[in-house]
């Protein structure tokens, strides 16, 4: 069975596009039976570190040009002369950019992206590109083991530009895409002393996950190891991209499973290609990094949880103690922090920054509501712009009696939070409540089940970017009851929950 056949038609959907992806990487796995199999113990990792690999087959671009048709300069270990050619600046910060499994055997848009933002926010930086593009466009268990070759090449690069240029390492920062977050690790683990930082751009997956630290990128490659996560969905006991914690900390955007803007409809509608669906959401590492480097009048925040689903419950919007961190590359090291796990949700497009908001919300049961099961909408107020009608998405049901806390995204700044507006949405405005007003119809004999009343008396809100907290008052105190098809407007009162607002977190 040929992998351009399964990776064919009859697609339409994308949990189907993923499996079949992932069913032509077993393919290509299972029919490399005969390649390099992946490394075993510590023995043959130093051998590997010994070794040379074949000339001419990495090679280091170091730019010049925005543009990459352009050759840009290459530096030659072992010759000085390529250093004053290409003007490398031993004290300037040093930026290595490393690709990862390619099929194609070329540059893919991506890196265009990448390094003509890494060079216009750090434009006194050496940027090279990292090209092994003959050892990368293989077979992918083959590529699997060239990575440490590679890894074991630019480690020699760096020592020695700590030799004759006496390179600080706490200058020099990797940023590896896919395979490539790899081979910076293992840069990390052969180099003569510590990298200042590695960045894992949605780290490959198939045959890294769950292995041994030193056989794939983690937190002691280098001083500060930062991974986003994009792709973690799995199939066939894989997923593209890694998914357990590699680094220090590790940032999983949208649960690191389905990006907005990658839905099948949105990707074909633009570029006609099935495979283009799995690269959307595999390659938004790549793009919410370069957004972190060109939108810094608004930095992503990422927030410390134990579970995605903890975080779309709104419980984890805290910055206390370090809980909270910056995306991309304005993420900070933190101290003794390992393997921390942070979510955020982020925008379909660039600018990929949105706002956090956790509200809770006491709900009283009153009248006839046991079986209610509300759908709620809240619309937001604010100084700069109010937002539409956004359903609340509750991880169970509405608790009765119960506070209630969940997470609200708004893609625009709306400004300092006036009001909030609550509706409940009607029996007749949605398919799902009019199946349930249809239900409970049947269940009590055609009677015209009794009107659902339930009281919310108070909402409570923290905003995320700016860790402020405020109190929500319904705006007439006689009214704060609602039913299907209701809404209640709530102002800004006083309970003792405020708290003086804090500085605006650091941009």
């Amino acid at each position: 069975m040929s992998c351009s056949f399964v990776c064919g038609w009859t697609m339409d959907r994308k949990a189907i596009l993923s499996w079949t992806f992932l069913l032509c990487l077993c393919v290509m796995i299972s029919s490399a039976a005969g390649a390099n199999t992946v490394l075993k113990d510590e023995e043959e990792l130093e051998d590997w570190s010994n070794r040379k690999a074949p000339t001419g087959r990495i090679k280091y671009n170091m730019r010049k040009s925005l543009n990459l048709d352009q050759d840009g300069c290459y530096l030659q270990r072992g010759k000085n002369a390529s250093l004053e050619e290409c003007g490398f600046n031993a004290t300037a910060k040093t930026i290595f950019i490393i690709h990862g499994w390619t099929m194609s055997g070329m540059f893919e848009t991506w890196m265009r992206k990448l390094v003509s933002a890494v060079m216009q926010r750090e434009n006194e930086a050496n940027v090279v590109v990292v090209d092994w593009l003959s050892l990368a466009q293989q077979l992918y268990p083959d590529a699997v083991n060239h990575t440490h070759t590679v890894g074991s090449d630019i480690a020699a690069m760096l020592n020695w530009l700590q030799d004759e240029r006496a390179l600080p390492l706490e200058n020099v920062h990797l940023i590896g895409y896919s395979l490539g977050a790899h081979v910076a690790g293992y840069a990390g683990t052969y180099v003569k002393g510590s990298i200042g930082r590695i960045t894992g751009l949605d780290p490959a997956g198939p045959m890294f996950e769950g292995v041994e630290e030193q056989k794939r990128l983690s937190p002691d490659d280098a001083d500060f190891v930062d991974v986003l996560h994009t792709y973690t969905r799995e199939a066939l006991g894989v997923s593209i991209g890694i998914q357990q914690a590699i680094g220090d900390i590790d940032i999983y955007p949208n649960g690191g499973e389905v990006q907005p803007g990658c839905g099948l409809a949105d990707v074909l509608s633009l570029a006609g290609n099935f495979m283009e669906v799995m690269k959307c959401e595999h390659e938004r590492a790549v793009h919410l990094f370069v957004d972190s480097l060109m939108n810094k009048e608004h930095v992503s925040y990422a927030f410390q949880c134990t579970d995605p689903q903890r975080f779309r419950k709104g419980i984890c919007l805290s910055c206390r103690k370090n809980r909270c961190n910056g995306i991309g590359y304005n993420a900070r090291k933190m101290r003794k922090r390992r393997n921390s796990k942070m979510y955020l949700k982020t925008r379909a497009v660039t600018p990929f920054g949105g706002y956090h908001y956790q509200m809770k919300m006491h709900v009283f049961d009153r009248k006839h509501s046991e079986n209610a099961d509300p759908t709620f909408f809240v619309k937001l107020y604010g100084s700069h712009n109010d937002t539409g009608n956004m359903p609340v998405e509750i991880a169970d049901s509405i608790g009765l009696n119960h506070t209630n806390t969940f997470l609200v995204f708004t893609e625009e700044d709306i400004g300092d939070l006036l009001k909030i507006k609550l509706t409940w949405e009607g029996a007749s405005e949605s398919w799902t409540s009019l199946w349930s007003n249809v239900r409970k119809s049947l269940m009590t004999w055609n009677t015209k089940p009794a009107k659902a009343v339930l009281e919310v008396r108070r909402i409570r809100v923290k905003a995320g970017e700016t860790q402020k907290k405020y109190t929500f008052c319904a705006q007439d105190s006689s009214q704060t009851e609602i039913s299907p098809g209701d809404s209640i407007t709530y102002v800004k009162c006083r309970d003792g929950w405020e708290v003086k607002p804090k500085k605006r977190l650091p941009m």
